[in-house]
């Protein structure tokens, strides 16, 4: 259930959109290729999934799908978690219960309530459907890793959810900064400067440190220079009001935390 037929007769015209994601179609199957349906869901939670993977790939063509493989998604969160918590509750109800009761990480609990939160609006008429494919392709993946984490048994549940709350930050720094390579740049923010920070400088220079210590670890130096870069990031990140680019520059902010956590910021 991984794939679909080839489509038959011509294709549609790409969406002009989706140029600035990727090359060609070609392209939207290296960014689902991580959405790997889990083991154990049931026929309804499988098909859902899949339809949101798939929703995902075919916005190269119509944009606004990216947007609706998000609302779909939750269609199959929402039945796991009602299965899994033996309750009838709203989602957002659902989550938190499963956040106290530890099946999911409060990390991964504040991506899904994002994804709640961007239904809500889209319901409500507050938010247009121009969702990234970049940003949908981040919030179904963690419905899928939910999924997945709740249909484990209890004992592997609890203990994955731990590993993904923080009990490992080296492993979440390599799968945060693979996730963080994957997605492109802003191309609207190229050249921009905020309050004297330069937003491409900037990433390069993130990029760069959190690559030595993902390498064999940062010198004093490095670190400190680390440190003024967040300090950067904190400043410039509330200043953002694009969604996607808030997004990139929030997740570089929370990989470069994580490149200091075993450090302490030394005085520049």
């Amino acid at each position: 259930m991984n794939s679909l037929p080839p489509i038959p007769g011509p294709l549609p015209l790409p969406d002009p959109r989706a140029r600035d994601v990727v090359l060609d179609y070609a392209g939207m199957h290296d960014l689902v290729a991580d959405l790997v349906l889990p083991d154990g869901a049931s026929m309804y939670v499988m098909s859902a999934l899949e339809t949101s993977r798939e929703l995902i790939r075919h916005s190269y063509y119509r944009y606004e799908f990216a947007t609706v493989a998000v609302m779909h998604s939750l269609c199959a969160l929402e039945r796991v978690l009602a299965e899994r918590l033996a309750v009838n509750k709203p989602l957002r109800d659902l989550i938190e219960q499963a956040t106290e009761a530890e099946l999911i990480a409060a990390e991964l609990a504040t991506e899904l309530d994002r994804s709640r939160l961007l239904r809500d609006k889209l319901v409500q008429g507050v938010i247009s459907a121009d969702l990234s494919p970049v940003m949908a392709v981040h919030l179904v993946r963690a419905v899928f890793d939910a999924v997945a984490l709740l249909l484990r048994s209890p004992a592997a549940a609890e203990a994955t959810a731990a590993d993904m709350s923080g009990a490992q930050p080296e492993n979440r720094l390599a799968r945060l900064w693979k996730e963080h390579l994957r997605a492109p740049f802003p191309a609207s923010f190229r050249g921009v400067d905020v309050e004297g920070v330069d937003f491409v400088l900037l990433d390069a220079d993130v990029a760069g440190l959190v690559q030595r210590e993902l390498n064999g670890g940062l010198d004093d130096n490095g670190i400190a220079i680390l440190w003024a870069c967040i300090a950067d990031l904190d400043k410039v990140v509330p200043m953002i009001n694009e969604e996607y680019c808030a997004s990139y520059f929030t997740r570089l902010r929370t990989v470069a935390e994580l490149a200091g956590t075993r450090h302490v910021p030394t005085a520049t």
